[in-house]
């Protein structure tokens, strides 16, 4: 893992392959290599020709811990992403994002809409602009003394996969507390470039794909079949579309 600083937040992450380059924004609780590296993605992408960079968001992996939730605005989160690229020396490039990622992903398309090519929001749908509600209920979760005495079932699979990934909770906590803001629907309106919106048919959490695509100017959609919100993202069809979408000339 290589590092770069921005706003006195130090990142980590990864730069493989060669050809046209994809940032991969894994999601909440997650790191790079379990959003993108175990389910394959990494390997699918470089093998179609792409040059792979894949970072572990703040608050995540073997970045800096932040504990004000203010830190973790969506905005803060894609100006990381912005500030990657200059540390590349990218002008563009195309992004995917994985459910919080996924957010991410949007607000750097409506933020930074001239450094994006083609965008990917994975695991979210329109609750990308009418979700709301959990945060606080999964920010308590994470703050519980134990696991055991998690009850709400939505809460407690969000602490159990932070606990499987060895995660900070309490920089989880803050991040679940300030990381949910949600697009208005004319800032959706807003995004320009080409975006391919892909959620499991079984993920309750993400919202429909197909509302959201139509509300996005350049919007598609796509339904994963038989997928939730934590399978979806290494299914075989899903990538098939991905590197479909991506392959497109402008």
């Amino acid at each position: 893992m290589q590092r770069f600083r921005h706003d006195g937040v130090e990142i980590a992450f990864f730069d493989e392959g060669q050809g046209k380059p994809i940032v991969l924004v894994h999601g909440f609780a997650s790191t790079a290599q379990v959003n993108w590296v175990y389910p394959g993605w990494v390997t699918s992408l470089t093998d179609a020709g792409r040059r792979v960079i894949a970072f572990d968001n703040r608050g995540h992996g073997t970045s800096t811990k932040l504990y004000d939730p203010a830190a973790y605005r969506p905005s803060a989160m894609a100006g990381d992403v912005r500030t990657l690229l200059d540390h590349l020396g990218l002008d563009h490039a195309d992004i995917m994002g994985y459910s919080m990622g996924a957010r991410i992903a949007a607000f750097f398309a409506l933020e930074h809409g001239d450094r994006l090519r083609r965008a990917v929001f994975g695991g979210l749908g329109i609750h990308l602009v009418d979700g709301g509600g959990a945060a606080e209920r999964i920010a308590a979760a994470l703050e519980a003394p134990t696991l055991a005495e998690v009850r709400d079932p939505l809460a407690r699979m969000f602490r159990a996969f932070a606990e499987q990934t060895k995660s900070d909770l309490k920089a989880l906590a803050a991040c679940a507390r300030g990381s949910r803001e949600n697009l208005t629907r004319a800032q959706g309106r807003a995004i320009t470039a080409p975006v391919l919106v892909a959620v499991g048919t079984k993920d309750a959490l993400a919202g429909s794909a197909r509302e959201l695509a139509v509300l996005l100017p350049r919007g598609r959609a796509l339904d994963i079949p038989g997928r939730d919100h934590m399978l979806a993202v290494g299914d075989k069809v899903f990538k098939a579309a991905v590197l479909d979408f991506l392959a497109e000339q402008p």
